[in-house]
Order: structure tokens, then sequence, then C-alpha cells
């Protein structure tokens, strides 16, 4: 099977899809959005780099003594490089000057020797200094932006995640992290040294002889013309470049997290395939912009070494005519080199430079997303919530025009068991979602205990919602903690009583290590269905009110589905439940079964009266229909 490239490309690399498209957000297992667009914007218009770099200095800016301190280290090594070479002067006019005793030529050269030494002793233990306190700088500015970064994910909506790959979200705290802390740990310094360099250089240069810094003068026009037109190509590249590592990465996370998946499917060569297309667009992207990054220096030093060559000869026209010293057109020939020098340092920094701001861009335009809106002033935060949830003429889209829900109207009272059923796609976990306010309905009411949820604040309303989905997450850390999780002030007897309320006590007790084993890789060493029976008794140690089952036994063998079943009642007993379920088996003791079709209830009742009606329900009970 060929591979289409320009699909795959756009796909992984290019703008957020739906910015495109318009469509609404894939639907991930559940009927729920889980598609995931890629990019990110990484290929739109890129922001000012004006504003990057200023946004980066403010994170700098919080450690303003150490970089007080790092100016004067600079400004002392600068000074004492500057003040080191204009000392070669006096020297070589003293060894050269024909009225001088052998005697006084030895004597002054040893003096300017030893005072050169200490001059550039001074150097080194400003350098020595300036590296410290600027390592110490960078790391904390790194560790602010990774913070934030970090703290800003924790904020964002669900939709947000919905939307975006995973892989490509932990490029940005890889890759473009590394690259901004390559530039603060060694760039920064160069480019604050080199326009330190820079001045002090002119400055001497013009002190020494006008007419020579006016030829050097002359060329800075040229190389800030060459040295434009190669930063501007290069800034693009580079963020091409970023863009298509993103790339690279959201698709090696995605295939090593589905490997089964692509092996089941012998999807390997195709794997391959696709991988080489996206790894040979790195690969152009990282040699157009390495190779502009790099052309950079050579052109500047090819420069320097041209106005180096014009100032050596104009100044030995100036000796031969007695308008100029030796010693004067020695060290001047050394200022022009140190002129060029930082120039070409800086140069060769650009690459660096430009995958920093590039990096920068796309750290910052997470930061700059939209947070979940802010909790009303008046938000209960702290209270009792009962379990009486009631839907009241509930729309909503995903994507403005895209109705997913229309006019759903049904309610829960404390303690009773609701399922929904219907098609793949039908808007089922989308009413949970709902419910949890992972979004916001367009239009109509969600009451709980009587009052809009939105009169809640998020953290109080989730608190006394608990979640078992189809797709079970555990983290890194021992059982105990694991299901710790849903309650994190519960005690080890209270999470052992939820372990046996959700059937789950009796293997974890014949595990190696009990309740202290430690689970790893999303807990590789259970089964699946030991995974979501842990998942259960965390809701279950939660203590919340309002219980959500999607698809909460999907995963396990019948007999393992009979056990948590059981758990199941005396878990949902005075609790409100709302259950997903495709195996209608699972639902026929609910309170009210509500039958979904295209976004709207179709049918309503229990079990028994659904069976009477001999509708929809009907037929797929009794196997005349299936569910899509």
């Amino acid at each position: 099977m060929a591979v289409n490239q320009e699909s795959l490309l756009k796909k992984y690399i290019s703008k957020d899809q739906e910015k495109q498209t318009g469509q609404a957000p894939r639907r991930g297992p559940g009927g729920g959005p889980g598609g995931r667009n890629r990019g990110m914007n990484a290929t739109g218009k890129p922001k000012a780099a004006k504003a990057s770099v200023k946004r980066l200095f403010s994170y700098i800016g919080n450690d303003k003594y150490k970089l007080i301190i790092v100016l004067i280290c600079l400004l002392a090594s600068t000074v004492s490089s500057l003040g080191g070479s204009y000392l070669l002067r006096p020297i070589v006019n003293n060894l050269v000057a024909p009225d001088t005793s052998v005697q006084e030529k030895i004597s002054g050269l040893l003096s300017g020797i030893l005072l050169m030494v200490a001059i550039y002793v001074v150097g080194v233990l400003a350098s020595y200094g300036q590296s410290r306190f600027m390592l110490k700088i960078s790391q904390n500015a790194l560790q602010r932006i990774r913070e934030d970064l970090f703290n800003k994910l924790q904020r964002l909506p669900v939709s947000y995640f919905d939307t975006n790959s995973h892989g490509e979200l932990m490029s940005r705290f890889t890759n473009d992290v590394d690259v901004i802390g390559e530039m603060m740990n060694t760039t920064i310094v160069q480019v604050f040294s080199g326009v330190i360099s820079l001045i002090g250089t002119l400055a001497l240069m013009l002190y020494t002889n006008v007419i020579l810094a006016l030829v050097v003068i002359i060329s800075v026009p040229l190389f800030a013309k060459a040295g434009g037109a190669i930063a501007n190509r290069s800034r693009k590249l580079y963020k091409s470049q970023q863009a298509a590592l993103g790339g690279v990465n959201g698709y090696i996370e995605e295939t090593v997290t589905g490997q089964k998946v692509v092996k089941v499917f012998n999807h390997e060569d195709i794997s391959i395939e696709e991988f080489q297309v996206l790894s040979d667009h790195l690969q152009k992207s990282q040699m157009n912009a390495q190779f502009f990054g790099g052309i950079m220096g050579p052109v500047m030093g090819n420069m320097s070494q041209i106005s180096y060559a014009v100032t050596a000869m104009i100044g030995g026209i100036l000796c031969v005519l007695g308008k100029f010293d030796i010693g004067g057109l020695t060290i001047f020939t050394n200022y022009s080199r140190q002129f060029s020098r930082p120039i070409n340092e800086i140069s060769m920094q650009m690459n660096v430079i430009f995958s920093a701001l590039a990096g920068a861009e796309r750290v910052f335009d997470v930061m700059d997303q939209e947070p979940e809106a802010a909790d009303g002033e008046n938000a209960v935060k702290d209270g009792v919530m009962d379990g009486q949830v009631t839907l009241s003429d509930v729309t909503f889209s995903y994507v403005p025009g895209k109705v997913i829900l229309n006019h759903i109207s049904c309610y829960a009272k404390p303690g009773q068991k609701i399922a929904f059923v219907g098609s793949t796609g039908a808007g089922k976990t989308t009413i949970t979602n709902l419910i949890n306010r992972f979004y916001d309905i367009d239009s109509g009411q969600i009451l709980i205990g009587g009052r809009d949820i939105r009169d809640y604040s998020r953290s109080f309303l989730r608190q006394n919602v608990a979640m078992v989905l189809q797709d079970t997450h555990l983290f890194t850390g021992t059982v105990m903690e694991n299901i710790r999780y849903g309650r994190m002030d519960a005690t080890d007897e209270e999470v052992k009583e939820a372990a046996k309320l959700a059937s789950a006590h009796t293997f974890i007790k014949r595990l190696k290590y009990g309740y202290d084993t430690m689970l790893e890789g999303a807990g590789a060493n259970l089964s699946q269905g030991q995974r979501q029976l842990i998942n259960i008794a965390r809701a279950a140690v939660s203590k919340a009110p309002i219980l959500i089952l999607d698809e909460a036994t999907s995963s396990v063998d019948t007999r393992t589905e009979r056990h948590i079943e059981r758990g199941m009642d005396r878990l949902m007993k005075e609790r409100t439940t709302f259950v997903i379920a495709h195996r209608l088996s699972t639902v026929r003791n609910a309170n009210c079964i509500m039958v979904l079709e295209h976004g709207e209830i179709i049918e309503r009742g229990t079990h028994e009266e659904l069976l009477a009606m001999k509708g929809r329900y009907y037929n797929l009970y009794t196997g005349k229909a299936e569910l899509d």
C-alpha cells in the first residue's frame, strides 16, 4: 500500500484540522471526542520574534541581582581583553624604537608581559563568575518555564487534549524547552559579551586611529545586510524544523502506545513507510535550517577577512607616510579582528537562536491557549451535593453548526440508575461529559441538587462526580496509591473497603506485595480486567454521590463481569448512577433506560416498558437490530 505523503504530512504537521476544515473532532471510544489534530498551528504565521525574546527575558529578569553580577563580570572580562590587547602598543613601540637600549627593551617587555598576565587573570576570574551565575540564571528560568507550561496544561479544557497529539505536546516539554535552555546557557552570554566587546573595540579603534576606524565602520552595513538576509530565511526554516520534529514525536508516541494494534492488523510495514515519510520531511527541514544557519559564520568570516586585509593595507600606508606608529597598527589590526570576532561568534550561534525562538513560540502558544472559563465569583465550593440530576432542553455541539445533542431532557433522582443506550455517535458519552462540565452546553440547563452546575466551582462539581471509563489509566505507583487517587485523604482501610466493593481485593491480595505492588507502564503488569477493577475501586473510594460508568465492563470477561456487577450493585446504592453500555443485559435493572439516536432521546422507560413498546430497544434486545 502506497503512502499518501501529502495527506500524511498535512495530518501530522500542518495547522489544526478543525480550523482548516471546520469539522468536529474525530470520535474516540465511547463516542466522545477522541481525535487529535496535529501540528497545533506549528506552521502558522509566527509571532514576532521581538515578543518572544521579550517574554523569555521576563523569565530571566526574576534573577535580576544575579543578572547584574553577570553584566559586571562581562564588563570586567571585556575590559580585561581589550586592555590586555592595548598594552601591545607601548611594548611594540618600545621594541622598535631606535634610541632605546637593549636592557630598556627587555625591561619594558617583561613589565608589559607581567601587567598583561595580571589583567588577563582578572578576565579569567570574571569569565568564570559570569559562567557560574549565568548557568544558575538560565536553569532557574527553564524551571519556571517548565512549571508554567505544566501548570497551564493542568488548566486547559479537556477539549484541548481531545484535539492535540500527546506526542506533539510532549515535544514542547522536551525538544522545545531544551533548545531554549541551550540558548540561555551559552548564547545569551555570547550575545551580551559580543555587544559589549563591539562597543569597547569600536571606542578604542576611534581613539587609536579615526581613519582606520571609519574603514572598519563602513563594512558594518555590509555585514548587517548579509546577516539580515540569511537570518530572515533561517528563522522561517527553523520554525518548520521544530514543527516537523513535533510531528515525528507525535507519530512515534501514537505508534508506540498502539503497538499491539499495529501488530494485530499487520500494519508494521505501513508504519515504517509512514515514519520514513515524516523522517524524510524532518531531515529535509533540518538540512535546510542547518545549512542557512551554518553559512552565516563562513559568510561573516570571509567578509571580516576582507575588512581585515583592507585595514592592514591602509594602516601600512599610513605608517610608511609617518602618520601612524607600528605599535598602533599592531593593536588596530588586532582590534579589527576582535571587532569581527563577536559578529562571527553571534552569527555562528544564529542556528541556536532561531531554534530557540521557534521553540519558544511553540511553548508560548500552549501558554496562551484559553484555559477553562473561570468559576463564578459566587461559585459554590463546598457543602453537600445530593445526587438529583436534571437535564432541561440541553443542546450541544462540539463545532458550531454541527449539533450533537438536540433538546435533551431527562432527570435522575438520588440513588437511581439511569442507562443510555444507542448507536455509536448518538451522544451518550457527550451527555456524561457535559455533566462533568468538560464542555459547556450551547443552550438549556443542567441542574444538580436543583442548582445549575455553572453555579458550582469545577473542582467541587467533579469532586462529587466519579467516573469509570472504558479506557483504563493507571499511574506509576503502588496499587494503594492508584486507588487512593480517587480521594487523597482516604485511609488504608477505606482503600481496602473500596477494593472489596469493586471485587478487586481478592486479586490484589494475590499480588506479590499486595496493595504495595508497584504498577509500571500504566499497569502493564496487570490484565485489562484487573486494571479496570482498580479503576472501579478508585471511583468507589471517592464517595461521590454521582457515578458515571462508561462501558466500564466492556474490557472484562463474563465471569469477571459478574463479579463487577455484584460490586456495582453495592457501589450504586445511594448513588445516582449513569450507565453507558452496549451489553443491554447490564442495564436491565436500571430505573430508566434512555435510547438515543442522532442526538435525540427516541425512547425512555424501564426495561419492561421498552420491551412492551416493541420499538428500537425491543429490536436491539431481541436481536432484530444491532447497535452500529
